[in-house]
């Protein structure tokens, strides 16, 4: 079984990580976000509680 040389191997390891780079870039910038209006924003109601010890 023959070896492969080093230069192969990284020309190997580089098309890969760039494919797997635009993959991920291409994944993140077609989703595209909720768009929310104001008048049905949720809001966050908190409960502040004094603890004395």
């Amino acid at each position: 079984m023959p070896q492969m040389m080093p230069m192969e191997w990284m020309t190997l390891y580089i098309t890969f990580l760039m494919t797997f780079l635009m993959f991920n870039i291409m994944n993140y910038f077609t989703q595209f976000p909720n768009s929310t209006t104001p008048s049905t924003k949720s809001t966050i109601s908190v409960n502040k509680m004094n603890w004395k010890w």
